[in-house]
């Protein structure tokens, strides 16, 4: 009989140690979560001056072009070079990307804490031997990159699925929020493009697919 109840007793102290489990939908994950970005980056373009450039017809058409050619790179590194060798550039390559897009999402909320002369003195630095490479930044993207820092470390060394998620929300509302098309015309040109493109590269080949597995970076909502 004690046997028994220190079995009994046992599971339930496993069960009450064990961590909540909570199962969302993959589906309603995906709708939720671009939408959000969706949402974030629009708003977030909305500024009280007309940006400076905007994307043209011609760009607009091109632009399908030039990520096809990309990804048909990526596909062919993949192919003939290591896996490993490729993503480790690549880690290296999106750990900085990420710092700055991390940067970019953090400062509107940042800057409120900060004295106003943080956010309007820019500091500027010049490369000791190559004078005309020049970097522009105040000391709020400065504060600002501190916490991208650490996160990107904590990617680069765990690629936790959290970290690639955030990561790469925040590459989407950056893209969103600097994106200027200019017109709807342009708009629906670049959707027509990107819709023939994605459907070629998905259901004709075996690239995107062959891609998407192969790239270990944050270019894709990972669903554990």
């Amino acid at each position: 009989m004690k046997t028994h109840e220190r079995a009994a007793n046992l599971a339930l102290a496993g069960l009450s140690l064990a961590p909540l489990v909570v199962k969302v939908n993959p589906n309603a994950n995906v709708i939720l979560t671009a939408c959000l970005a969706v949402y974030v980056g629009c708003y977030r373009s909305v500024k009280p001056t007309p940006p400076a450039e905007t994307m043209s017809k011609e760009h607009a058409m091109r632009f399908p072009l030039v990520g096809s050619a990309m990804l048909l790179s990526l596909f062919l590194l993949f192919k003939f070079l290591s896996k490993d060798l490729v993503n480790t550039v690549l880690t290296a390559y999106f750990f900085i990307l990420g710092i700055a897009a991390l940067c970019a999402t953090l400062l509107p909320s940042i800057k409120r804490f900060l004295p106003k002369e943080w956010n309007d003195n820019a500091i500027v630095w010049r490369a000791p031997l190559f004078h005309s490479l020049s970097v522009e930044f105040t000391r709020s993207q400065v504060v600002a990159s501190i916490p991208g820092f650490f996160f990107c470390i904590w990617y680069a060394a765990k690629k936790h699925w959290l970290a690639n998620n955030v990561l790469g929300i925040s590459f989407c509302i950056q893209g969103i929020e600097m994106l200027s098309l200019g017109s709807f015309k342009t708009g629906a040109i670049l959707l027509s493009g990107l819709f023939f493109y994605d459907i070629f590269w998905v259901f004709f080949t075996p690239v995107m697919v062959s891609v998407a597995k192969s790239f270990d970076a944050p270019i894709k909502v990972s669903i554990p």
